[in-house]
């Protein structure tokens, strides 16, 4: 049976300041001695900023290579860190662009592809696998879970206020819009059937869990049931508690006497995070930093195939990264991480070099 861990985060928000930025941490270049703080463990000295300018290729590659978290057969798993997409134009530096020299210090074939990952501005579990047999058993894996709405992803994240009801579901219909050079996800209050049947909207679904709090911060869990474009994020805005980080969707939630309200999303468009003085006195940030704040939402868990000598799911763990560890003490909140490390352990094999594709 598939064991739960909770997972997630939520805290206060207010005024605001600072210049929109579509510059993630990850692009800021590391400086002398960071490398080794990013790989920390979460305790004190990390910092939640990144440096000032891009990563290079060297040091991204170096970065990924450290964050393999799990080896099993044909089957590698790491970690990325935020700001890092998954596939692009041609001249982006994406997860895709890096897989050639990342296979070699991984030990995979060129034939290496993406099965699962998060979003651009997510960090967390990438699957990544050279073996065409692999490949197809956790896509039709993943396929099924999707069809019959089981959660397979478990995410956590740090919001800036703590929903209403400690437990749910969010459901609600979202379309992609393109504003300026950029495409924007709105929610659709009523869609016609055409636009369901043409599939220019969809529905989505996400359970939520609220696991922990301390003031107005709280620890959460967040399951999507459905896949969409930044369908968490969304759905955190619409729940009044936007993602610590979301730079794109958190200006939706306005404030009036201390009370939160949505503001029209179609109309309303990004901005940096606008972060309150008790929130970011916590965070020993100034506003004026908060551009370079990464999102807080972490693909921490993912369901895996059955082996072929079990008949229950697996579970793959990721601890969240550096910052997002020194957030959550920063804020006073606890992880079970003990429990997670022996759930993980009981759950799958140590990290190993042996590679097979199945026959």
């Amino acid at each position: 049976m598939l064991r739960k861990v909770p997972w997630g985060l939520i805290c206060g928000r207010g005024r605001s300041g600072a210049p929109f930025s579509a510059r993630a941490w990850y692009q800021m270049p590391l400086k002398e001695g960071d490398a080794e703080k990013l790989l920390a463990d979460g305790s004190g000295g990390v910092s939640l900023l990144g440096p000032a300018r891009p990563l290079s290729r060297r040091d991204l590659l170096k970065l990924l290579e450290a964050s393999v978290v799990h080896r099993d057969g044909a089957l590698v798993a790491i970690s990325k860190p935020p700001g890092l997409s998954v596939a692009g134009k041609p001249e982006d530096m994406t997860l895709v662009s890096l897989l050639p020299d990342l296979s070699q210090k991984l030990g995979l074939s060129q034939d290496v592809q993406v099965i699962k990952a998060p979003g651009k501005e997510s960090s967390g579990l990438v699957l990544l696998s050279d073996c065409q047999k692999t490949i197809q058993k956790f896509q039709e894996f993943y396929a099924k879970s999707n069809k019959a709405r089981r959660p397979a992803a478990t995410y956590c994240a740090v919001t800036t206020r703590r929903p209403v009801d400690l437990e749910g579901e969010i459901s609600t219909s979202l379309k992609l819009i393109h504003k300026e050079d950029s495409e924007l996800v709105v929610p659709v209050a009523s869609p016609s059937r055409g636009s369901l049947q043409k599939r220019e909207v969809k529905k989505t679904q996400t359970r939520y869990k609220v696991l922990d709090s301390q003031d107005q911060c709280a620890l959460v869990q967040l399951q999507p049931l459905t896949a969409f474009p930044s369908q968490l994020l969304v759905h955190l805005t619409l729940m009044l508690s936007p993602a610590l980080g979301d730079h794109v969707y958190s200006s939706r939630v306005g404030t009036v006497l201390g009370e939160p309200f949505l503001l029209p999303a179609e109309s309303t468009p990004p901005r940096t995070q606008v972060l309150d003085e008790a929130l970011l006195g916590k965070l020993r940030l100034k506003q004026a930093q908060v551009h370079r704040l990464p999102l807080h939402l972490h693909l921490h868990q993912l369901l895996l195939p059955a082996a072929a000598s079990s008949a229950s799911s697996r579970v793959l763990t990721a601890p969240p990264p550096p910052f997002f560890l020194q957030t959550l003490s920063l804020l006073g909140l606890r992880l079970a991480t003990e429990e997670t490390r022996q759930k993980h352990s009981e759950h799958l094999p140590r990290p190993g070099r042996t590679r097979a594709c199945p026959p």
